[in-house]
Protein backbone atom coordinates (compact mmCIF):
# COMPACT_ATOMS: atom_id res chain seq x y z
CA UNK A 1 0.00 0.00 0.00
CA UNK A 2 1.82 3.43 -1.14
CA UNK A 3 1.87 6.08 2.03
CA UNK A 4 0.37 8.76 -0.86
CA UNK A 5 -2.12 9.90 -3.71
CA UNK A 6 -0.28 11.47 -6.79
CA UNK A 7 -1.93 14.05 -9.07
CA UNK A 8 -5.30 14.48 -6.47
CA UNK A 9 -7.43 17.61 -5.10
CA UNK A 10 -7.65 17.73 -1.32
CA UNK A 11 -11.16 19.50 -0.16
CA UNK A 12 -9.42 22.09 2.41
CA UNK A 13 -12.71 21.82 4.98
CA UNK A 14 -11.87 19.06 7.49
CA UNK A 15 -15.07 16.72 7.97
CA UNK A 16 -15.29 16.17 11.77
CA UNK A 17 -17.34 13.70 13.51
CA UNK A 18 -18.31 12.20 16.81
CA UNK A 19 -17.44 15.12 18.69
CA UNK A 20 -13.76 14.97 17.06
CA UNK A 21 -13.26 11.47 17.87
CA UNK A 22 -12.88 10.76 14.16
CA UNK A 23 -11.77 13.46 11.77
CA UNK A 24 -10.95 13.20 8.00
CA UNK A 25 -10.52 14.79 4.77
CA UNK A 26 -11.35 14.06 1.17
CA UNK A 27 -9.37 13.53 -1.47
CA UNK A 28 -10.68 13.59 -4.95
CA UNK A 29 -9.04 11.85 -7.98
CA UNK A 30 -9.12 12.35 -11.80
CA UNK A 31 -11.59 10.01 -12.54
CA UNK A 32 -14.29 11.87 -10.18
CA UNK A 33 -13.76 9.32 -7.72
CA UNK A 34 -13.53 10.33 -3.97
CA UNK A 35 -11.83 8.67 -0.74
CA UNK A 36 -11.52 10.04 2.51
CA UNK A 37 -8.54 9.78 5.03
CA UNK A 38 -8.83 9.68 8.15
CA UNK A 39 -8.10 9.30 12.23
CA UNK A 40 -10.27 7.95 14.69
CA UNK A 41 -9.12 8.62 18.20
CA UNK A 42 -9.29 5.99 20.90
CA UNK A 43 -13.34 5.29 21.55
CA UNK A 44 -15.57 2.83 20.25
CA UNK A 45 -18.18 4.62 17.48
CA UNK A 46 -20.88 3.40 15.26
CA UNK A 47 -20.41 4.34 11.41
CA UNK A 48 -24.03 4.42 9.73
CA UNK A 49 -23.36 4.09 5.62
CA UNK A 50 -25.74 4.62 2.52
CA UNK A 51 -22.80 3.72 0.10
CA UNK A 52 -20.42 0.42 0.25
CA UNK A 53 -17.08 1.42 1.56
CA UNK A 54 -13.73 -0.34 1.47
CA UNK A 55 -12.43 0.74 4.85
CA UNK A 56 -8.26 0.56 4.77
CA UNK A 57 -6.34 0.41 7.95
CA UNK A 58 -3.07 2.53 7.35
CA UNK A 59 -1.51 2.30 11.26
CA UNK A 60 -3.00 1.44 14.54
CA UNK A 61 -5.47 -1.33 15.69
CA UNK A 62 -9.11 -1.67 15.83
CA UNK A 63 -11.85 -4.38 16.76
CA UNK A 64 -14.55 -3.98 13.81
CA UNK A 65 -18.30 -5.87 14.29
CA UNK A 66 -19.82 -5.28 10.26
CA UNK A 67 -24.08 -4.99 10.78
CA UNK A 68 -24.88 -9.33 10.33
CA UNK A 69 -21.18 -11.04 11.15
CA UNK A 70 -21.50 -12.59 14.74
CA UNK A 71 -18.45 -11.28 16.03
CA UNK A 72 -15.67 -8.44 15.97
CA UNK A 73 -12.33 -9.26 14.41
CA UNK A 74 -9.35 -7.60 14.50
CA UNK A 75 -7.62 -5.18 12.13
CA UNK A 76 -4.20 -3.79 11.86
CA UNK A 77 -2.05 -1.76 9.45
CA UNK A 78 -2.24 -2.98 5.59
CA UNK A 79 -5.39 -4.86 6.50
CA UNK A 80 -9.15 -3.37 4.98
CA UNK A 81 -12.69 -4.28 5.66
CA UNK A 82 -15.66 -4.13 3.26
CA UNK A 83 -18.99 -2.54 4.52
CA UNK A 84 -22.31 -2.69 1.98
CA UNK A 85 -24.61 -0.27 1.23
CA UNK A 86 -27.23 0.94 4.05
CA UNK A 87 -25.08 -1.04 6.80
CA UNK A 88 -23.15 0.09 9.42
CA UNK A 89 -20.14 -1.31 11.74
CA UNK A 90 -19.15 -0.87 14.63
CA UNK A 91 -15.08 0.21 15.40
CA UNK A 92 -12.99 0.44 18.48
CA UNK A 93 -10.57 1.86 18.16
CA UNK A 94 -7.40 0.79 21.03
CA UNK A 95 -5.31 3.98 19.99
CA UNK A 96 -4.72 6.41 17.00
CA UNK A 97 -6.34 4.28 13.98
CA UNK A 98 -5.39 6.12 10.35
CA UNK A 99 -7.19 4.99 7.57
CA UNK A 100 -8.60 5.30 3.85
CA UNK A 101 -11.95 5.10 2.81
CA UNK A 102 -13.12 4.48 -0.50
CA UNK A 103 -16.62 5.02 -1.49
CA UNK A 104 -18.83 2.75 -4.19
CA UNK A 105 -16.54 -0.48 -3.28
CA UNK A 106 -18.57 -3.44 -2.92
Amino acid sequence: MSDKFDNVSVGKKANVFFDGKCVSHSVFFPDGTRKTVGVILPSTLTFNVSTPELMEITSGTCDVKIAGEPAFKTYTAGMSFRVAENSSFEIHAKGEVNYVCSFGSD
